[in-house]
């Protein structure tokens, strides 16, 4: 899929920035509306750079935060209709344990997110899943919609139907200026593309596309790294294939949460990983030298000895991935504040809630630090169909299917900066 060496001149109904699973979806949504749309992926196809590679991502309808909740049932009506496009399986529903302290308000508002959802305690949760132990004090909230989704699967399905409803897709072409204007034009380094409307969703690349059309958005990349367990015992009950899902959330021993896909990718090897890692620039991602420390890990291998005894505890593959965060782990999806046909989503990757505002970035990731962590697995890649529409509908001047009030860019002060 490599883009072709000789410069390219184009005029376009729109332009997409970002082949990862959110602009994909944008520009798969804008096809599907009749508009010739050209996406832009500034690596060769398929890659590991960004967010959206590797194979599963977890899928739930538990979520503490009601914007979130009410977007979940159209986008899982989203995710079947591609599978349905594609005539191939993009989901398992494996059921999804969402664990935690008795009480804890973040455990119960993703109970009642899902209406009737079961509460289980220890006796119940071992008759589901063996393999996990709950800790005294702590019950288990069960939702039976959640599940695994085939991660590379879908976003290779999404750019084929892109592409069959006339899409184009130009990889390994890396954006070098974006000039606005009522005809914006991209330049990249194989060629000059214009169009009445532009999507920016280059995941941990974003801010620096932006900072030359004057938005300084704060933006954090971290490296994650990404840990498959081996079970002790091959296939053993609770730890194999048709084992269920689970996020771990509100433990003191671990600030952030611990999620967990049975042994879908890996024969025997079931992955766990925390939500959390260290601030990286993405061009650096993968300079790490091979005795890098991974202290997140440590906290991973204590949580396997206590909750997973079924898998040995140190882990058997460690991968690594791009997270991108806002301070208040909510998206961003809006237009630029100057240039309404620029449209900007960012920051996917994480959601912990909302603390209270401060007067300035350092302060609120500061409060941030402390605050309450809320279940993740995936959180952007779950919900890439809706997300996709929504930036489809920003670009197009329509009213947004689902408010996005929770992810204006203006939410954060001082944003707005002279243009370079």
């Amino acid at each position: 899929m490599a883009a072709r060496s000789q410069p390219q001149q184009a005029t376009y109904d729109a332009i997409v920035i970002g082949a990862g699973i959110q602009g994909s979806f944008a520009a798969y949504h804008l096809a599907q509306r009749h508009r010739e749309t050209l996406l832009l992926e500034q690596f060769i196809l398929p890659h590991s750079r960004g967010s959206s590679h590797g194979q599963s991502r977890i899928t739930r309808s538990a979520y503490p935060e009601a914007h979130y909740a009410r977007m979940m049932p159209d986008s899982f009506r989203l995710w079947q209709r591609l599978e349905n496009e594609a005539s191939t399986s993009l989901y398992r529903q494996t059921g999804l344990v969402v664990l935690g302290p008795a009480g804890d308000p973040v455990l119960e508002s993703c109970r009642r997110s899902l209406g009737a959802g079961d509460v289980l305690d220890t006796a119940a949760l071992a008759q589901r899943f063996p393999g996990l132990q709950l800790q005294p004090g702590e019950v288990a909230v069960w939702d039976d919609t959640g599940g695994v989704l085939f991660a590379d699967r879908a976003l290779r399905a999404v750019q084929d139907i892109f592409r069959q409803h006339g899409g184009t897709l130009r990889d390994g072409e890396k954006v070098l200026h974006i000039e606005p204007g009522d005809v914006l034009t991209v330049t990249t380094t194989a060629g000059v593309y214009r169009a009445p409307r532009l999507i920016i969703a280059a995941g941990a690349w974003t801010g620096a596309l932006v900072a030359p059309l004057g938005l300084h958005l704060p933006l954090q990349p971290l490296r994650i790294d990404v840990c498959y367990w081996r079970e002790k015992e091959p296939g053993s009950p609770g730890t194999g294939r048709a084992s269920p899902c689970f996020i771990a959330l509100g433990l003191s021993e671990a600030p952030h949460s611990i999620y967990g896909l049975p042994a879908l990718e890996y024969p025997g090897l079931v992955k766990v990983c925390y939500h959390h890692g260290s601030p990286v620039d993405p061009e650096e991602r993968d300079r790490v030298p091979p005795d890098a420390p991974r202290p997140y890990v440590g906290v991973l291998s204590s949580f396997i000895s206590r909750y997973l005894p079924g898998l040995e505890p140190q882990p058997a593959v460690v991968e690594t991935c791009l997270y991108t965060n806002t301070p208040d782990e909510d998206f961003i999806l809006d237009r630029h504040p100057k240039f309404s046909n620029i449209i900007i989503g960012a920051g996917f990757s994480g959601r912990r809630g909302h603390p209270p505002a401060p007067q300035s970035w350092s302060g609120l990731w500061g409060c941030l630090c402390a605050h309450t962590p809320r279940p993740s697995a995936g959180h952007g890649f779950k919900l890439a169909p809706v997300v996709g529409k929504l930036l489809c509908e920003l670009g197009l001047g329509e009213e947004p299917s689902h408010s996005t009030a929770a992810f204006a860019i203006t939410r954060f002060p001082g944003v707005l900066q002279p243009e370079l």
